[in-house]
């Protein structure tokens, strides 16, 4: 995907599993969360990516609308590490 601008944008679903303590609870943590890694940069780390893949993700987080009208929080990603 290209924005109008022509920067190359390639999308991925993160998804986090852990578990941490909370209020002396033991939680279980989940999430989905839609990676955007924009840019030539991430071309080759884009191409390893597939399902099972550990990776560590850095950057900031931002609201975005999509075509339906409902927002939803995306992760910018700034830095993509693959973990072995």
């Amino acid at each position: 995907m290209s924005s109008p601008s022509g920067i190359n944008h390639t999308i991925i679903t993160l998804e986090h599993k852990s578990q941490k303590y909370d209020a002396d609870l033991l939680r279980n943590v989940y999430c989905l969360i839609q990676v955007v890694l924009s840019g030539p940069r991430f071309n080759s780390v884009a191409d390893k990516l597939k399902a099972g893949v550990h990776v560590e993700v850095e950057g900031f987080l931002s609201l975005q609308q999509g075509r339906n009208g409902q927002n939803r929080l995306v992760l910018h990603a700034e830095n993509v590490e693959l973990k072995t």
